[in-house]
């Protein structure tokens, strides 16, 4: 890469850095906000419930027919609420700051049996509701179900009619709240006549010396006992042992295979000279593979997400994005890919240029449509069945407008700028040797010198050395507790970028090695192959959870699909450019022999 390419790249990070800290501010606690004094009101909504087991199936809080105000006032949303699936509306609870309450009465309801089938229904699911006191997640559960069979007769179903709120203050600021559907306060509902019920509920103050600023502190740690904790840090120390020694292992043998081979070529024996594979094929090992184009489209929007995934931890590190930050990763995904666009379309129309003068704007174009029309496509799928099942998971048309304006407006004029740049900056690459008219014929190969048997050996050995945090990701993801940490994951990853760029030098050699020259896709798979194992374990972890439904099952396969689909693209162009400077430097060094 030149100077210029280098200099380029750095004013659109730059650009890049600076619009992101105006667009994305933390949703960390202030010092200065949300103070109140003593008996002022606390701003509480409820937002949503849903099934305990099925985290992408979530309806309007008054769906069911809890005590609602006469008047319902939602509040206005921002963009990650709504992709979040929330949906604020007032209550009828007051909790005032600081002020005690023992079975305040919420209302007297009159549960019809169409009211009550309702609550049965999301009793037997096990629904849970989600309020946010004061900026703070609370949750509760809406009833229980207790087994009689043991009697002769089936379940029966009670809804709880109290609550209780447990809150923390510091001074003049709320720190902590937490809600307990009482168990001691439930009234049976199992035969499904009509039936009067008075919901009440209470809450309690007590000081604490926790910070305001340190407030969002435990909704950021993972939710393990001390047991667990020491399991999980130590397989996680075991698990990077693995890597490490697998990663000295392969840098050893490879090490010391190719100053060998080097050594045969610079001898000038030609008994050993035939002995180095990987040297006839030098003129053909510069061939551009069969569609350039998508090739070089492959690279750009890998290398746009492998840069969202960067900012994202970046993000996380200073407390930005958080679990429970209300949409905040789902904004930041949106805003981050709209302004790396050209990241994309710089590094496809470079790449191109360099064996090319023409033909880099179907280029650039492939990268602007390789993973975002998949996206969308699924999205709208995904919008479909929310909207006839009537989740809060569908997203308004006038969010919809938004999206799809915000990337035709400033996201495909940003890639097309990107691409403009990256043409107009780009470098003449000129091979250690000249490429010949007719491709080498390659010899015939066993299985595992194939594509699909490097596939699954550079596939297999990363999943595994990942498989436990993959494990606690997903998770966090799809159930209800942190199981794993920002640091961790970055760990994590950045093991897994050098084991793949590991794997794919040392498949390249010994695809070079035996005179098959045609490594750049095959490159591109080897990389990409850890995503299909991962998708192979989404499918392994539903099987092993307790979600179902059409609904759940079709987003968790879309949704993770989407994810290691990104991952195919990132690692497959980790896995390239690793083997791009391996070869690069060893056709080189034979050049200056």
């Amino acid at each position: 890469m030149t100077h210029s390419h280098i200099s380029t790249l750095i004013c659109f990070l730059l650009l890049l850095l600076t619009t992101l800290d105006v667009s994305v501010s933390p949703i960390t606690a202030s010092s200065i906000d949300h103070r109140y004094n003593v008996g002022d009101t606390v701003p509480l909504f409820a937002s949503i419930i849903g099934p305990l087991n099925n985290p992408s199936e979530t309806y309007e809080y008054y769906d069911l027919p809890f005590c609602s105000p006469d008047q319902l006032i939602p509040k206005k949303e921002t963009l990650g609420e709504v992709l979040n699936g929330d949906r604020f509306t007032n209550t009828l609870y007051t909790l005032n700051f600081r002020e005690d309450k023992i079975d305040k009465l919420l209302c007297e309801k009159k549960l019809k049996r169409a009211d009550i089938i309702r609550f049965i229904n999301a009793i037997s699911n096990e629904f849970y509701f989600q309020m946010y006191y004061d900026n703070l997640p609370l949750w509760g559960f809406t009833g229980k179900t207790e087994d009689e069979s043991w009697t002769g007769g089936g379940p029966k179903y009670y809804v709880f009619t109290h609550v209780q709120f447990d809150a923390l203050y510091n001074d003049d600021q709320v720190i902590e709240i937490l809600a307990f559907s009482d168990p001691n306060h439930a009234v049976d509902i199992t035969d499904k006549t009509e039936i009067d019920i008075r919901f009440t509920y209470s809450i309690s103050w007590n000081s604490t010396s926790i910070d305001y600023k340190n407030r969002m502190n435990k909704y950021s740690r993972a939710s393990l006992l001390p047991t667990q904790q020491k399991i999980h840090w130590f397989s996680f120390i075991n698990c990077v042992v693995i890597i490490v020694l697998m990663m000295g292992l392969l840098i050893t043998l490879f090490m010391r295979h190719l100053k060998n081979d080097l050594k045969k070529y610079s001898s000038g024996d030609e008994e050993q000279d035939k002995e180095v594979g990987w040297k006839y094929v030098h003129s053909d090992v510069f061939r551009c593979p069969p569609r350039m184009d998508l090739f070089c489209a492959v690279l750009g929007t890998g290398t746009q997400l492998f840069t969202i995934v960067c900012f994202l931890f970046l993000l996380a590190f200073f407390g930005v994005v958080y679990p429970y930050s209300r949409g905040t990763i789902s904004t930041s995904l949106v805003v981050f890919f709209i302004l790396t666009s050209p990241i994309a379309g710089y590094t496809s129309a470079s790449f191109f240029g360099q064996f090319s003068e023409t033909g880099w704007e179907r280029c650039v174009l492939l990268s602007g449509i390789l993973y975002i029309v998949p996206l969308f496509i699924t999205m709208f799928l995904l919008n479909t069945i929310s909207i006839s099942i009537g989740t809060t998971t569908s997203l308004p048309i006038g969010t919809i407008t938004v999206i799809v304006l915000a990337y035709g407006l400033i996201g495909v004029p940003l890639l097309a700028f990107g691409g403009v740049i990256g043409y107009r900056f780009r470098s003449k690459f000129v091979a250690p040797s000249a490429t010949k008219v007719s491709a080498r014929e390659i010899p015939s190969l066993t299985w595992y010198r194939k594509t699909h048997g490097q596939m699954l050996i550079s596939g297999l050995l990363p999943f595994s050395a990942i498989v436990l945090e993959l494990h606690n990701l997903y998770a966090t993801i799809w159930s209800y507790k942190i199981l794993t940490l920002p640091i961790i994951l970055l760990v994590i990853f950045v093991l897994l970028v050098v084991l793949v760029s590991l794997l794919s030098i040392g498949m390249t050699y010994i695809q070079l090695s035996v005179e098959d020259h045609e490594w750049w896709w095959r490159s591109v798979w080897r990389g990409g192959s850890v995503a299909m194992f991962m998708f192979g374990y989404c499918v392994y972890f539903y099987s092993k959870s307790n979600m179902n439904g059409v609904m759940q099952s079709t987003f968790f396969f879309c949704y993770n699909f989407m994810f290691c689909y990104a991952f195919f693209l990132m690692l497959a162009t980790i896995s390239f450019r690793s083997s791009w400077i391996f070869v690069q430097h060893i056709y080189n060094a034979i050049k200056s022999e």
